[in-house]
């Protein structure tokens, strides 16, 4: 056992350690690399250095740097190394905390995370939640809990309401729970990509008169092409002057709360019914770590509860929580102790520290930007994302976008940072997305170096043209 982890940890110290001198992205010829790999089962050993070689040497460089300080693109994971050491015991003692009786104070350690995510939301007594694996299942689990509390098994006429920007999980989620897809109403945003209220009233009674039942109404707090707010108070007050369940999307954003600025932009969030959370985005722990917390935990029981002859005792006290009686898993990982044991080691401060100096970067990179001729600023940041667009007068839209596809490739081609676009509007934008633990301000100015560069290189192709 010292040996295995040992020689592994001399691996993964000396890759962390090498983070910011790899490329921010490293995948050209790596798709043709991995058809090479597939392989029947192996009847033989393979020596454990050699699997450590191949992994460390190839396999692991050949992808996007996403635990690396130049990683801009998407939402970033930070990784850190703290959850990976709480994994390891958790896989190695390997106890199931799915029904409490199985390990109860493993369990409890779990309930009191997701007891810390209500509190950051502003949730009180009464709430609850479980930990997922990201925020799809987060999401199907929230639709399918309100669909089961608000229209039983009569719901082929419910109708969601959800902005043109909310991330593609929820209109997904929502189909998997049974809903048809033309029962989904994506409402038009205003300029700064939030959904907008007037249209969202106007849809929601045009569907009530028609004979549909409106039935949720999606916030987001922190878009992804954007990072865009909604108002969520406003949204909270419709759904509540129209008898509608409220679910917030924050997988990105609600981590923010932990800062003045984020509450902010997110005031009216505790009045959500549900809203979930991606500690693997914004508390920077490993992919693979999403949460749902509800306003009335009771509402998770109701829609998820069943149980059978073989399995232990469920509890019947409010504090001791089964958590397989409130989602759809039954077996699962003892996911809770990543969250818990980084949080327990230093306390809620580094983490809200970390997201106030991605917001000031996030701001300088803005600032930066506004400064360079022939970009435009499509997204102020509201959170940590901001997203440009080269211009040039005489092009027309499709033009326009070859030209900025052409300019992120020459950023990333530097491979000091990575960047992608989103489509916004009809137009094809850059984002920077500033999350990462590692990124600080060294990597923020090799951005701007980098986006200058580039643009200072179409420059005379544009003169010309």
């Amino acid at each position: 056992m010292h040996r295995l982890v040992d020689d592994a940890m001399q691996r993964i110290v000396a890759h962390i350690e090498s983070l910011p001198s790899q490329p921010a992205s490293n995948v050209e010829g790596a798709t043709d690399r991995a058809r090479t790999l597939i392989e029947p089962l192996p009847m033989n050993p393979t020596p454990y250095t050699r699997l450590l070689d191949f992994l460390f040497d190839e396999a692991i460089p050949r992808s996007f740097n996403a635990a690396g300080p130049g990683y801009l693109a998407f939402i970033p994971g930070g990784g850190i190394f703290h959850a990976a050491v709480a994994d390891l015991i958790a896989d190695a003692v390997n106890r199931y905390v799915g029904v409490c009786a199985a390990a109860p104070l493993l369990a409890q350690l779990e309930a009191n995370v997701v007891r810390w995510f209500c509190e950051i939301i502003g949730y009180g007594e009464g709430s609850g939640g479980v930990l997922t694996s990201g925020g799809s299942l987060a999401n199907l689990t929230a639709i399918i809990a309100a669909r089961r509390a608000l229209l039983g098994d009569d719901f082929q006429r419910a109708t969601l309401y959800c902005g043109d920007q909310t991330h593609h999980a929820f209109q997904k989620a929502a189909i998997l729970a049974g809903f048809p897809a033309a029962n989904i109403r994506e409402i038009h945003s205003d300029a700064m990509f939030r959904v907008r209220t007037d249209p969202l009233v106007e849809a929601i009674a045009h569907d009530r008169a028609a004979g549909l039942t409106p039935f949720m109404i999606c916030g987001s707090a922190g878009t992804t092409a954007t990072g865009a707010v909604d108002d969520l108070a406003a949204l909270a007050r419709i759904a509540k002057e129209e008898s509608l369940w409220f679910h917030v999307d924050g997988a990105y954003g609600a981590f923010f709360l932990l800062t003045e600025r984020g509450r902010t932009a997110m005031r009216g969030i505790e009045q959500a019914d549900s809203v979930i959370l991606d500690p693997h985005k914004t508390l920077f722990l490993p992919f693979g770590t999403g949460a749902l917390v509800v306003r009335d935990a009771a509402t998770l029981r109701r829609a998820f509860s069943m149980h059978a002859d073989y399995l232990p005792q469920y509890q019947e006290s409010a504090e001791l929580i089964d958590f397989c009686e409130l989602s759809p898993e039954l077996s699962r990982d003892f996911r809770g102790l990543r969250v818990w044991l980084p949080l327990k080691l230093f306390g809620i401060e580094p983490f809200r520290q970390q997201l106030e100096e991605k917001l000031d970067l996030t701001e300088w990179a803005a600032a930066q930007l506004h400064t360079i001729d022939g970009l435009e600023v499509i997204a102020e940041p509201q959170l940590s994302i901001t997203a440009f667009r080269m211009t040039r007068p005489g092009l027309d839209d499709a033009a326009l976008d070859a030209l900025n596809r052409d300019l992120i490739a020459r950023i990333n081609a530097r491979q000091r940072v990575m960047l992608t676009g989103a489509t916004v509007d009809g137009r094809f934008v850059i984002r920077i997305c500033v999350v990462s633990h590692r990124t600080h301000r060294e990597r923020m100015e090799m951005c701007m170096e980098d986006i200058r560069a580039a643009v200072a290189e179409m420059d005379p192709q544009m003169n010309a043209d």
